[in-house]
């Protein structure tokens, strides 16, 4: 007997029991899967990194571009505008620099989600 119908008959088992029947959200659709967009080959380590509260460097530095992006749009006082965009400028080209070096430009990975991830972003 494989895992697969260990647990299968384990799940039968707590439906005959009943024990399934009160569980929060019955009935409801489940939720929207976020990582609906990201390879399958790839969700695993999304979510163990997701789970650790950890995101990769690029899309770190990704999410200060738009809160500098923001902060830029919002603000009014000129000398801050424009220390807020030489800020922004190195972030870019630390990015640029970042894709460069681990090649996403050529991964087709990338090339394939690279617009999915930026809207995730809000970029």
């Amino acid at each position: 007997m494989d895992f697969t119908s260990i647990v299968e008959e384990k799940i039968k088992q707590a439906i005959r029991d009943g024990e399934l029947n009160d569980l929060p959200g019955k009935g409801k659709p489940l939720p929207k899967d976020d990582m609906e967009h990201v390879p399958a080959e790839l969700r695993n380590g999304y979510k163990i990194l997701k789970n650790a509260n950890m995101i990769p460097e690029e899309m770190q530095v990704k999410k200060e571009m738009v809160s500098l992006e923001e902060l830029i749009a919002y603000c009014d006082d000129p000398e801050q505008k424009e220390t807020y965009k030489r800020k922004l400028s190195e972030k870019q080209l630390r990015f640029q620099l970042m894709m460069e070096k681990r090649k996403m430009n050529q991964s087709g990975a990338y090339r394939r989600y690279s617009n999915q991830i930026g809207r995730r972003m809000g970029c």
